[in-house]
């Protein structure tokens, strides 16, 4: 479609299916009068600072009307005059730069503290007094060895804070600190139990995470 409508502008999306915007770009640059090329992105930091040292443009997803409306006003004044879009050797030297990896972001530190509300109270409790957790329609309780506690934050998301070796993740709704399980039965319906240290209550285990008690 390039080829045939000649555009002076192109917006290309780095993470396009089948070819990406790199692609894309990449046989532009040997084509004898390339668009302006824009490129759309959500690709982190690294690539952001490619990009502010490059004669190439960018808009980060999710693109803020008054980005836009920048990058706009630069095109206008690049297509006011008659020189080429980017130089060859210019857009070349960015898609190499984007063709390195960037280094892994290291992972967020497991959770230390838990902020709840207990009562009229509010209490910081250190993550290794935690026994379980329990969420419900609106919030999540937090069972300690001395009472219950609550916060807001949804179980999927409490997950992402927490060390998977030390806090297992048993039905869609509980969370258990693995060295307060005793062991598992099952129940006279069939069902998998996790049995707790010194504690009566027994958390019903899901079929989606029986495997992780399986030769226990």
């Amino acid at each position: 479609m390039i080829d045939s409508e000649a555009p002076d502008v192109a917006f290309l999306d780095i993470r396009m299916p089948g070819l990406t915007g790199l692609d894309v770009a990449a046989r532009l640059a040997d084509s004898p009068k390339p668009p302006h090329i824009v490129f759309v992105t959500a690709y982190d930091q690294y690539a952001v600072e490619a990009f502010e040292h490059s004669a190439v443009d960018y808009l980060l997803k999710p693109a803020s009307l008054e980005r836009l409306e920048k990058t706009v006003a630069k095109l206008k004044t690049r297509l006011a005059k008659p020189a080429e879009a980017v130089p060859a050797a210019a857009l070349q030297a960015l898609l190499a730069q984007l063709a390195v990896p960037a280094a892994p972001v290291p992972a967020a530190a497991p959770l230390q503290w838990i902020r709840a509300t207990h009562g009229d109270e509010t209490r910081l409790i250190p993550i290794d007094d935690v026994i379980y957790f329990q969420s419900n329609d609106k919030y999540t309780s937090v069972f300690v060895a001395d009472g219950e506690s609550l916060i807001r934050t949804p179980i999927s998301k409490l997950r992402e804070q927490l060390d998977e070796q030390q806090f297992w993740q048993i039905h869609r709704s509980v969370i258990v600190a693995a060295r307060h399980v005793a062991g598992t039965r099952q129940d006279f319906r069939g069902r998998l139990m996790v049995q707790l240290k010194g504690r009566p209550e027994q958390l019903v285990v899901s079929r989606n995470y029986v495997d992780l008690f399986r030769g226990m």
